[in-house]
């Protein structure tokens, strides 16, 4: 995949072919993250925990049930405690015992989460399932001081309503992985494109003969051969290893925000003219007949397209650029008249209203 990353103004470089491993540009289908999610309480607090909130009290209120200490919510009062909820992702393979992070965030009104312990708080899948529980310190990465009453001067620094904490969950269940189903595996690109799909399709077959068919524009489906029966993982990490050419689409994607414009090399443009200020942008394409010289042997005579870029400035000019008109040859003739990366970005844009600009574009 080639692509240019343009700031301000656009830079290109000679474009190459660049060879990848499949294991870069796929995934194995049935392997994925699954999300968990918990309620909790964050005790130890200086003061700066919820207020008088029921959804907290009652929860204070049943974890000191379970150690036989009988209160009601009612006459709970304390600003040490956070209600909380917490979020992560348990990769896929993940055992027993492993240690994975969690994110921690304020449901109440906490001013700030700083020198809080998370409380034994089980974290729940979609089924309901306990698959980790969480316990353990809460690092905010922020602070918050000075008088945050009503009416005081506070300091602020990042969010300290919202804490991460590294390690902090323990899985307890193991989510099982379906990778192979009838003696087959399937693999997802990460970009979708019917041509990567069917490179990647032939470069197995290149070495498995008859194995590999791409399905649509991101699921290749491959047979798994009879000699690496009972070790499928070894032959997902052999043809990990196969090289591939990936394809791209033509793609210009434009953040106005930060000025940054970006696009791949293979980005056409139709023939058309673009005036813009004082400049004037002309691109035309003419068609020329090639023919086999007088002692040639062989040959045939060929219609050649010979496209040309002109562009134009009321002070001076610019030279009739004898190339193909892609946004390389259009953008390097802006740069040269010092067009500043907001103009750039207009003139894109009134290109492809035009339909001249052969490729999405993306605004963000």
């Amino acid at each position: 995949m080639i692509s240019k990353v343009l700031i301000g103004v656009f830079i290109f470089s000679c474009p190459f072919l660049w060879s990848i491993r499949i294991k870069d540009i796929t995934e194995v289908v049935g392997v994925r993250d699954n999300q968990l999610i918990g309620y909790g309480l964050v005790v130890g607090l200086s003061g700066t925990g919820d207020s008088s909130i029921d959804m907290t009290n009652t929860a204070l209120a049943n974890a000191l049930e379970r150690f036989n200490i009988s209160i009601s919510p009612s006459d709970i009062s304390s600003k040490n405690v956070a209600a909380v909820m917490l979020t992560t992702d348990i990769d896929p393979f993940s055992k027993a015992g492993t240690r994975i992070d969690v994110t921690v965030s304020s449901l109440g009104d906490a001013s700030t989460l700083q020198g809080g312990v998370l409380l034994q708080t089980p974290m729940l899948g979609a089924d309901l399932k306990v698959y980790a529980v969480a316990q353990g310190a809460v690092a905010i990465g922020g602070f918050l001081e000075g008088n945050t009453g009503e009416g005081g001067a506070s300091v602020r620094q990042n969010h300290p309503t919202v804490g991460i904490m590294p390690g902090g969950a323990i899985v307890e269940r193991e989510i099982r992985m379906h990778l192979f189903e009838n003696g087959r595996i399937g693999l997802s690109l990460t970009n979708k494109d019917y041509t990567t799909a069917v490179r990647t399709a032939d470069a197995i077959n290149r070495v498995y003969r008859g194995s590999s068919q791409a399905m649509d524009a991101s699921l290749v489906d491959i047979i798994i051969p009879p000699s690496f029966k009972g070790q499928e993982i070894n032959f997902l990490s052999v043809i990990g290893h196969i090289d591939v050419v990936p394809d791209v689409t033509a793609r210009v994607i434009i953040n106005e925000r930060t000025g940054t414009i970006v696009a791949t090399a293979n980005v056409r443009i139709s023939s058309v003219a673009v005036s813009h200020g004082s400049i004037t942008v002309t691109i035309s394409n003419k068609q020329t007949v090639s023919q086999p010289g007088a002692f040639a042997e062989g040959g045939t005579t060929q219609v050649v397209g010979n496209d040309a870029v002109d562009v134009k400035e009321v002070k001076g000019g610019f030279n009739l650029l004898q190339e193909y008109p892609n946004i390389e040859v259009l953008t390097n003739a802006l740069n040269a008249l010092g067009v500043t990366s907001r103009e750039m970005m207009s003139i894109l844009q009134a290109l492809k209203d035009a339909g001249a600009l052969q490729a999405e574009l993306i605004l963000n």
